[in-house]
């Protein structure tokens, strides 16, 4: 089992560890629905160190990022961060990511912790051919996550990083910190997993370190954990990868094809999802709401109104913000459309619902 740089902070404080993409990572400090509400009310932090991040660097580095991203980057502002995918072949995802461009022949990739192994290797072999400088650089990095309405100013005034000057998913690059103790560059980003404004910082071990004890020192950013990490993302219609996305999911049965740009000149994948996206698919991830208080999990099976199954819930939740039994589910095409009724099996009782949006909560990025 993994641990991340601030694991003793998190055993000193008493959370709930559990095993999460190889890591031993705090699920909750105090309850998910406090940590939750903090996110959502003021400023909560996350330890995100478990993600990966992988270095391209050199002559090809946007030409090697064209080939495996779905999003185009080329000729993208300095500072500049993208959401997309990488796709094998046939449409299905390797995972879901951000890149950040650091400058012309620099490109810093964020990666789910879950798939760092996999992706690795699969970069690796796409690496064929072109003139770059391919790094793994996930055990060097530590990371934390900032979320929440204060947050600007909690950065700002506790940890004393300038970030207001920064876009919505843009990033910036200091090259030491305010503190003597630490002269390694530190990356700031205003990105976000929560549905709220926040900021991630990406550093080396020691200054990760001392940046979590002067938050929690102020009392104003509330440690927060895995499980309302999960429920924040969710309720804002934010997918995960393993659940929302797979192999087997592709970004256009996912509702993502706002980041497949099918007017790139090429990028793995490309054929495939042009067909999806010409032709249609079989299933689609959509937003169910049950009329119930039942709480529709991980691989419940979704019925039509017959009774005959129809695909399965992805993610499910009685949301925090909306007090609503609600989920995403993955399901036959022809029963995609808003409004269409459903039902999903709980155990031995049958619950009826409607397909929503998959958002349930409006984001309150920074605009």
């Amino acid at each position: 089992m993994k641990k991340t740089c601030l694991y003793e902070k998190h055993v000193a404080l008493g959370a709930l560890m559990s095993p999460f993409a190889g890591f031993d990572m705090p699920i909750q400090y105090t309850n998910i629905t406090d940590e939750h509400q903090a996110v959502r009310t003021a400023c909560g932090v996350f330890d995100v160190s478990h993600m990966g991040e992988v270095t391209v660097k050199g002559k090809d580095a946007e030409r090697y990022v064209q080939h495996i991203f779905t999003n185009d980057v080329k000729g993208a502002p300095i500072g500049k961060i993208y959401y997309g995918m990488m796709c094998y072949e046939d449409g299905g995802t390797v995972d879901d990511l951000l890149v950040y461009k650091m400058n012309e022949l620099d490109f810093f990739l964020v990666i789910n912790a879950a798939n760092i192994d996999k992706d690795w290797a699969w970069m690796q072999e796409q690496a064929k051919g072109f003139d770059i400088d391919l790094q793994n650089r996930s055990d060097f990095y530590g990371q934390i996550a900032v979320q929440g309405p204060d947050a600007e100013k909690v950065v700002e005034e506790v940890l004393g990083l300038e970030c207001k000057e920064l876009a919505f998913y843009t990033c910036k690059t200091i090259l030491s910190s305010p503190s003597t103790l630490h002269q390694s560059p530190i990356i700031v980003s205003r990105t976000g997993y929560t549905g709220e404004d926040g900021f991630e910082i990406y550093a080396a071990p020691d200054y990760i370190n001392e940046c979590w004890d002067k938050l929690l020192a102020s009392g104003r950013c509330k440690p927060c954990g895995l499980g309302c990490r999960d429920t924040l993302r969710f309720e804002v219609g934010l997918p995960l990868y393993g659940d929302e996305l797979s192999q087997d999911i592709t970004p256009i049965m996912a509702g993502l094809g706002l980041f497949v740009k099918l007017d790139k000149e090429e990028f793995i994948g490309k054929e495939a999802l042009l067909k999806q996206k010409t032709e249609g698919v079989a299933k689609r991830i959509i937003g169910i709401e049950l009329n119930d208080k039942a709480i529709p999990r991980h691989g419940y099976t979704v019925l039509n109104m017959a009774g005959e199954p129809i695909g399965e819930v992805t993610t499910g939740y009685h949301t925090i913000s909306s007090d609503k039994s609600v989920c995403m589910a993955l399901i036959d095409a022809a029963y995609a459309k808003l409004d269409t009724e459903v039902q999903i099996q709980i155990r031995k009782k049958v619950f009826p619902g409607k397909v929503v949006k998959k958002q349930f909560y409006n984001k309150n990025y920074k605009k």
